[in-house]
């Protein structure tokens, strides 16, 4: 029975709730997720994403990619903060359809073989790269580089994710030997 009814849901919300957003195979929502985009979402195979977490920014997502509780990828400028004589409260937001300020062309893009941690933050224009992981409670606001370990606020990298550059040739072999 359980079964059925995540069945039903998940038709629910890639088929009908978020259907202008591009969704690969085998993919994982958990309850209560919040997906927005001013323009797009694309998200890849073999995505899963925890409860509570919420995608309110355009995103482009590759495989293989795991998004722990409480993730958010949300926009830089998403209130037009500088508006002379508005509160902010009152400002225009990306979500209205005359915005014409900061971060229209923005997006977050996560590459594949990706682990973002609890709680952790993805500002609109920034990229983790392939094979990374990011650690619970972080904020990235800019680049992540392939394969290394990024942690704190706003996020620096902590170490590589392999201890040897052998390790990590071995992992990119057997990766693409599960792609084919």
């Amino acid at each position: 029975m359980i079964g059925l009814l995540r069945t039903i849901r998940h038709f629910y919300l890639v088929k009908l709730k978020w259907r202008r957003y591009t969704f690969g195979r085998s993919i994982y929502i958990g309850r209560s997720v919040y997906m927005w985009a001013k323009h797009n979402i694309t998200i890849g195979d073999n995505f899963y994403i925890g409860k509570f977490s919420q995608i309110e920014c355009d995103a482009l997502i590759g495989n293989d990619v795991m998004l722990a509780n409480f993730v958010a990828l949300v926009g830089r400028y998403d209130h037009n903060y500088s508006e002379i004589g508005v509160p902010m409260r009152h400002a225009s937001r990306i979500r209205d359809k005359n915005y014409n300020w900061k971060g229209l062309d923005q997006k977050v893009v996560i590459e594949n073989d990706v682990w973002i941690g609890h709680g952790a933050i993805i500002l609109s224009g920034s990229k983790v790269s392939t094979g990374s992981i990011i650690a619970a409670g972080s904020v990235v606001t800019g680049t992540v580089e392939p394969y290394s370990i990024y942690g704190g606020n706003p996020a620096v990298k902590i170490k590589n994710r392999f201890s040897s550059e052998e390790e990590k040739a071995e992992h990119i072999r057997r990766y693409r030997l599960k792609q084919d």
